[in-house]
């Protein structure tokens, strides 16, 4: 099979199992239940590269950034390798904006790697800085 295929394995589809129940949890908000899905000290590198060790990190800068949000996940795109798992979850945010604004159809990526059960490391971009910028006028 050629390694760009999308991958669908019996023995990965528990990974992204394991990455959908940490997203629900996150979403929900519970950081703490969130974080039985994690290895202590994963990585989280977040929207504008910011880095934080626990699900509690996320959690409080979306608090500033939204009044709530939530994930509309349309797909998971397993990608089994040796020893690890890279799971994508792809789809897109809605919510509110601070002054209660609601807002829709916002993309994101989070990329997680998954061993032995654990999720060991997500990366997560999204569209918010851009929808941001356009609510104040800018054009970036």
């Amino acid at each position: 099979m050629n390694s760009f295929a999308r991958q669908t394995l019996p023995d990965a589809e528990p990974d992204a199992e394991i990455v959908r129940a940490y997203l629900e949890a996150s979403m929900a908000p519970d950081p703490d239940r969130a974080a039985t899905y994690m290895l202590p000290g994963t990585r989280i590198t977040f929207t504008g590269g910011r880095v934080f060790d626990h699900p509690r990190g996320p959690t409080g800068f979306n608090a500033g950034r939204y009044r709530w949000v939530k994930k509309r996940m349309d797909r998971f795109d397993v990608c089994p390798g040796e020893g690890e798992t890279v799971v994508y979850s792809v789809g897109t945010l809605y919510g509110e904006w601070p002054d209660g604004t609601p807002f829709e159809g916002n993309r994101y990526v989070d990329r997680f790697v998954v061993r032995d059960g654990k999720i060991v490391a997500m990366d997560v971009w999204n569209d918010s800085a851009e929808r941001i910028l356009t609510r104040k006028g800018i054009e970036a």
